[in-house]
């Protein structure tokens, strides 16, 4: 297959993590080619060499998003989305500036036919299962009725081919299990999905099912999924900080070291450096958005993940998927 993009200049640390972590993948023979500025290309990692894309400029985390794909038509990420455009790569990951990765990817792949906005899926864990696929998690503040239905379809096609679930089960993101709950959106929403060809729509869900195995694909507006987002990870880190400091006291010591083995899984189930990052839904390609903090382990697997989305065909099952549930002319 083409090589994965990746960006190398995007994140609070580039481009160290992303050089440690696009060597590794390729190492692992996923091909990538980097995107960035000169000299790049000569630096090596456990004997590999990577192909190079040059681009001479970056949109920092502090750029406005759509004037920095604008004005910086040489840049890491525009190159990148252009590289994925023009078939010179088979997808594109980046840990930089989130609103331009999204803007690039919109700007210079285009948007599936027939699709009303993208949107961002974002695993989240829940130990003992599958991970939870909540989108939006960002890309659209206000959304109308008819976009959840399509941000469902898209999350269960992306919920089939990244973790192998046959039928996901969709839910509703409301305040109450039963159809009349929720503001206007999710009674307006809550009727078109359940009509929806082909989708297993199970109702409405609370804030307390996301991370349980209730349902496979959590669908809202990107101001609430991103809240609940932020608010997981916030909780998440807040618990794991709690038991290592815990952990880190002579008395609990021994307790410690006899029950880090068991809590090692759950850990690495939490962390998310295991999953790689969101995948820009709606876009005419693959788009990976990682953290910005992203570690080399983390550029890797959105590496890898970017691979088995392209092998599994993602955009086209999705393409299908919109047309079928568009209306007949």
């Amino acid at each position: 297959m083409l090589p994965v993009a990746v960006d190398a200049m995007g994140g609070d640390l580039a481009p160290q993590p992303n050089l440690d972590g696009a060597h590794a993948a390729a190492l692992a023979g996923t091909p990538v080619v980097l995107v960035g500025p000169e000299g790049l290309e000569g630096l090596t990692s456990g004997g590999s060499t990577l192909g190079l894309i040059h681009a001479s400029e970056v949109i920092g985390m502090l750029d406005d998003p759509a004037q920095g794909v604008r004005r910086k038509k040489d840049s890491t990420l525009v190159r990148a989305a252009e590289a994925v455009r023009d078939g010179k790569a088979s997808a594109m990951i980046s840990a930089g500036n989130t609103g331009a990765t999204m803007a690039a990817a919109l700007l210079r792949m285009g948007r599936i036919s027939g699709v009303k906005r993208p949107a961002i899926a974002t695993p989240i864990p829940v130990p003992g299962t599958t991970p939870t696929v909540l989108l939006d998690a960002g890309a659209n503040a206000e959304v109308q009725p008819e976009w959840l239905v399509q941000f469902a379809l898209m999350g269960a096609v992306y919920a089939r081919r990244r973790f192998g679930i046959e039928n996901p089960r969709v839910g509703l993101l409301s305040i109450g299990e039963e159809p009349g709950k929720g503001d206007t959106l999710r009674k307006a929403a809550h009727p078109l999905l359940a009509a929806a060809p082909g989708l297993n729509f199970i109702g409405n869900v609370e804030g307390r099912d996301v991370m349980s195995d209730d349902v496979d694909v959590c669908v809202t507006d990107g101001f609430t999924g991103n809240v609940v987002l932020k608010t997981l990870e916030g909780g998440m880190q807040a618990v794991i900080g709690a038991l290592l400091e815990a952990f880190a006291q002579p008395d609990y010591k021994e307790h410690a070291d006899a029950l880090m083995p068991a809590l090692l899984p759950l850990y690495e189930t939490l962390n998310p450096d295991t999953y790689g990052g969101a995948v820009l839904l709606g876009v005419d390609g693959v788009c990976i958005i990682a953290h910005g903090s992203s570690s080399a382990r983390a550029i890797e697997n959105g590496i890898n993940v970017a691979r088995d989305l392209v092998e599994h065909d993602m955009v086209t099952e999705i393409r299908e998927a919109i047309a079928a549930a568009a209306p007949a002319d």
